[in-house]
């Protein structure tokens, strides 16, 4: 590990009542003296762990700002180094030449995820609770800050540790019985290991079976919101969003590109794309838009189909119907306030999913809610419960659990112990993989390229 001593921004880049410049490593008490001078002029590296002085930043002798400095001592810290951290005014300037004047006083510029990182290298956190950091602070709801939070704590690694060690306990047993067999080593049942292989593939299957729901929570699923011109879509995406993002006119043809924003719907953030009216046009222009519109639902995880209720069925509405019966849809029957005139049975022949709403007035919007969380999977989420946090974890558990199904398929079909022990140490190694207990130097830095630099 890079034993500099490291500094960077902690607080974000913006106004704000304080800003935080955290310094960690063996010089960061002595890096902090050089530009911390306190009122009751005590230097920092006589202060106790958790002790804070008030005093000035001085840039040689230029007094930067006032400040707060935090001590903390080794291994009794975020880093399990020493850190300091100095909370000055948070605006962008000021806390910049706070920075620049620690760096120019012996600190290196810290990486993206680099104080995350050295507390996992230092046996602070594991990897499922480093990777817990970013999910908490990317948190778009309730929910998903929850079971951020509890993955922090240590819910999953608790669980795959439990799975592991009953899986090397169970290679260590397999590994005396064959290597001594003069010794007085209890015999190895295959019955007794099929059962413990089938417990721990259990409890596996059942963290994948929630990932989906996990993922809808924490991370978010790609929706579309799409129909012919002027049924709606754009007075829904305001709905959801709570504010005016998307234009809404009489005129058909008015949303011509695909317009973002990101909300949570009860338990379930949804990352929504209001899109072009889908018909034949020969506008140059809206024309690109529709083309956008068909590569967004090939692609998409949930589509959120639009229809006017008010009118008969169209052909750019059955048209639309026949793109999206195989797809995960929810169909919305939007102007609820007016007289029906839709074929609501042509709509259930394609789509299971169905809520009569007026995005105008709102009316609906909980109807719509539930189907949403019903079709996620997310109506009787646990943010208590382990859960998979991403792709890495998922793909990690399911090398696993295939591995313990060759274990069972060994022994099903007469092959020795040796066959069981190599599937075996496959699957533990997975485990391992997972919270950092065996990792690759390039796993580890995939892990905390995508944090934020100051965390």
């Amino acid at each position: 590990m890079n034993n500099d001593t490291i500094a960077a921004i902690s607080t974000a880049q913006g106004a704000g009542g304080i800003g935080v410049i955290r310094i960690s490593g063996d010089n960061a008490i002595d890096i902090a003296d050089r530009v911390f001078r306190g009122v009751n002029n005590k230097p920092l590296r006589e202060y106790e762990g958790y002790k804070a002085g008030f005093g000035y930043i001085y840039d040689e002798d230029e007094k930067l700002d006032e400040a707060v400095a935090l001590v903390f001592r080794a291994p009794h810290s975020y880093t399990g180094e020493n850190v300091v951290e100095l909370s000055c005014h948070g605006g962008i300037y000021i806390t910049k030449m706070v920075l620049r004047t620690v760096l120019k006083n012996g600190a290196q510029p810290a990486g993206a995820g680099e104080f995350t990182k050295r507390a996992f290298l230092n046996g602070k956190m594991d990897l499922t609770e480093s990777e817990a950091v970013m999910n908490i602070i990317s948190a778009k709801g309730q929910a998903a800050a929850r079971a951020a939070l509890c993955c922090k704590e240590g819910n999953l690694r608790r669980k795959l540790d439990g799975i592991a060690e009953s899986l090397i306990d169970t290679a260590a047993h397999i590994s005396a019985w064959v290597d001594f067999p003069e010794e007085d080593v209890p015999e190895v049942e295959e019955n007794a290991l099929i059962t413990g292989f089938n417990n721990a593939l259990s409890e596996l299957n059942a963290l994948i079976s929630r990932y989906d729901s996990g993922k809808a929570v924490t991370q978010g699923i790609d929706t579309v919101i799409v129909g012919k011109p002027n049924v709606g879509k754009s007075t829904l995406m305001n709905l959801l969003s709570g504010c005016e993002r998307s234009i809404v006119t009489d005129i058909p043809g008015t949303t011509r590109d695909i317009i973002e924003e990101t909300v949570t719907l009860g338990n379930v953030v949804l990352r929504l794309s209001d899109t072009a009216g889908l018909r034949e046009t020969d506008n140059v222009v809206e024309k690109i838009g529709v083309e956008k519109t068909k590569e967004r639902l090939e692609s998409c995880g949930l589509v959120i189909a639009v229809f006017d209720g008010s009118i008969p069925l169209e052909a750019a509405d059955i048209d639309l119907l026949e793109k999206i019966k195989a797809l995960p849809t929810i169909a919305v029957i939007n102007k609820s306030d007016l007289k029906s005139r839709l074929d609501i049975d042509r709509i259930k022949s394609c789509v299971n999913n169905i809520v009569e709403i007026s995005a105008k007035s709102g009316k609906g919007l909980t109807l719509l809610t539930e189907n949403v969380e019903k079709l996620c999977g997310t109506q009787s989420f646990d943010p208590s419960d382990p859960i998979l946090a991403n792709e890495r974890q998922f793909y990690k558990v399911r090398e696993c659990v295939c591995a313990l199904e060759e274990c069972i398929n060994a022994l099903n079909i007469g092959f020795g112990l040796d066959a069981v022990s190599v599937a075996l140490s496959d699957a533990i190694d997975s485990l391992l993989e997972i919270t950092g207990r065996k990792a690759a130097d390039s796993v580890i830095d995939a892990v905390f390229e995508n944090f934020c630099v100051g965390k």
